[in-house]
């Protein structure tokens, strides 16, 4: 019932008297038309069939469509192979009638959709990281070079999530993008370093050694300040820590072990995808030597 903005649930039920038995309230009266348009009443026995069954003591609607609510937790194992091993086995032990169907809902509906947002954000957060990059860069090679460190992030995080003994989730994930910003960061202080130190005048191989080892200090300062803030929350066992966990887990692990990989590798891969600065001015010596010759 509604009453100018505000909104009352109204109940209408029988007197006692006519619902106290099944036999009362099968021989309720209904009211039908007649073929000469008159009213008669029958009892509603002659409609239906009544019995006493259990059943739901509410019925839920949604969409304008009833539907019966089943809930259960999960302990031990993640969602996604839970609900999995569920479907599966609803599948083949329950055969549904014309008309019903079954919705697998609630957390596990958040988590696909919030997997096919991940779909989408993942790549175009890759893009834009390219992109922005190149254009500081002006090289595909320096960019790919400067993304180096994001397999190390991921694998410190993978670890970590292992070591833990979590599963991967929707927060993870968000930790594993957190991880991208952090790794590339470090790419960028180390290709601007190098390419500073060979403006100097310094050589190549040494350039690349010693600009890794004048970066270290500022890679590890930045990684262990975030990794030991966010250690708390990756080992609290406190009420809502099931959504922080992951998410600081992939970070820590990530923060502690990418930057060492990251120092690691990345000399090596500039030695090896990077163009040293001086071939062009090597390449014309030949040149000078042919013209003294020849003259």
């Amino acid at each position: 019932m509604l009453e100018a903005d505000r909104q009352f649930g109204v109940q209408v039920r029988l007197e006692p008297e006519f619902r106290k038995s099944i036999d009362k309230i099968a021989a309720i009266k209904v009211g039908v038309n007649t073929p000469a348009s008159a009213n008669a009443y029958i009892p509603l026995r002659d409609l239906a069939s009544i019995s006493l069954d259990t059943g739901a003591s509410f019925i839920y609607r949604d969409r304008s469509q009833r539907y019966v609510p089943i809930k259960f937790s999960v302990r031990g194992r993640d969602l996604g192979s839970t609900v999995a091993e569920a479907q599966e086995r609803v599948t083949k032990a329950i055969k549904l009638p014309t008309g019903y169907q079954i919705l697998w809902a609630g957390e596990f509906e958040n988590l696909q959709q919030a997997k096919k947002r991940l779909y989408i954000v993942v790549p175009v957060t890759f893009a834009l990281i390219l992109l922005l990059l190149y254009g500081l860069f002006n090289s595909l090679r320096d960019s790919l070079v400067a993304m180096a460190g994001i397999p190390a992030a991921i694998g410190g995080g993978i670890i970590a999530l292992y070591v833990a003994d979590l599963d991967f989730s929707v927060s993870a994930a968000i930790g594993f993008i957190s991880l991208f910003g952090v790794a590339v960061m470090d790419g960028i202080l180390n290709i601007t370093y190098f390419r500073e130190l060979t403006v100097q005048g310094m050589e190549f191989k040494e350039a690349i050694f010693h600009g890794s080892e004048q970066r270290m200090r500022p890679m590890l300062m930045t990684a262990l300040s975030a990794g030991v803030g966010l250690f708390p929350a990756a080992i609290s066992h406190a009420i809502g820590s099931q959504v922080q966990r992951p998410l600081a887990t992939v970070v820590v692990g990530g923060m502690l072990l990418g930057p060492v990989l990251l120092l690691v590798v990345a000399p090596a891969l500039r030695s090896v995808f990077l163009t040293p600065p001086r071939m062009g001015g090597q390449a014309s010596e030949p040149a000078e030597e042919d013209f003294d010759a020849t003259h």
